[in-house]
């Protein structure tokens, strides 16, 4: 029996040769989890029904079926999520609905911030989002969700006006271009550049960084799972972020 993720990419293929409403039905079946999940973590952070976020989730879905590009080489769910959770978001701040900052998540950013001119001194680059991460022990998919919330908020207030002078009053929404789209593509790309540089890495370390900084586990249960102990999980670590500063370094440089 074929697995998903081999099916999805013959459909992909079908789909892109012959477009039909059939077979993007049958994609969007096939990658409903996708939107299930971030759905439940949107509504974890928002006053949002979990149904009304899945409902516009699945509108994402079908814009990321319909722009994804096989010849490309990526992973269709690592192209779909960034539009998902897009039109989530853009839901929550037309809706202007009020967004639930969890204290550790604030108190999380504050340090991302200090620590981004940290390590942009140490690095010799702007730090990007998963050198970050790697730094606060965290998962690459908690600080980029940790952002997201904080910036979030801030979006909802884009309606609100700003006064050029006493007979003109402009929004701030009329002078982005376009911030939603460019996030989208921002995340897409940081998470491309991080599965390429983790390419480079031994199989166990690979392992490691997925299981503690991607997954979110702790080192017990990813020294559990891979086979060895605490103490080599942690050897694995450090020699994994000090290959990953150097492969995003010269990734970042080209």
């Amino acid at each position: 029996m074929k697995t998903q993720k081999l099916r999805t990419t013959e459909l992909l293929a079908t789909y892109a040769r012959t477009p039909s409403i059939e077979i993007r039905n049958q994609l969007v079946q096939l990658n409903m989890g996708l939107v299930r999940k971030v759905a439940y973590r949107i509504s974890q952070q928002s006053c949002e029904p979990y149904e009304d976020l899945e409902q516009i989730g699945f509108i994402g879905l079908i814009r990321a079926i319909e722009r994804f590009n096989l010849r490309k080489g990526y992973a269709f769910s690592s192209f779909a999520i960034p539009y998902i959770r897009g039109e989530m978001l853009n839901f929550l701040r037309d809706k202007g609905s009020t967004i639930k900052i969890p204290r550790r998540w604030q108190e999380l950013y504050r340090k991302g911030k200090k620590l981004r001119k940290t390590l942009e001194l140490s690095l010799g680059h702007p730090p990007q989002d998963c050198e970050i991460a790697i730094a606060l022990e965290v998962s690459l998919q908690e600080w980029c969700d940790c952002k997201m919330a904080i910036k979030n908020r801030l979006l909802l207030s884009l309606d609100a006006s700003l006064d050029r002078n006493e007979d003109k009053t402009l929004t701030l929404e009329e002078t982005l271009a376009d911030p939603h789209e460019q996030k989208r593509q921002y995340w897409q790309e940081e998470r491309l550049q991080l599965q390429g540089a983790m390419s480079h890495l031994e199989t166990k370390t690979q392992k490691a960084i997925d299981f503690v900084f991607l997954r979110d586990l702790s080192r017990k249960e990813a020294a559990k799972r891979i086979g060895v102990s605490t103490i080599t999980i942690a050897r694995h670590l450090q020699k994994g972020i000090e290959r990953l500063g150097t492969e995003l370094q010269n990734s970042a440089a080209v």
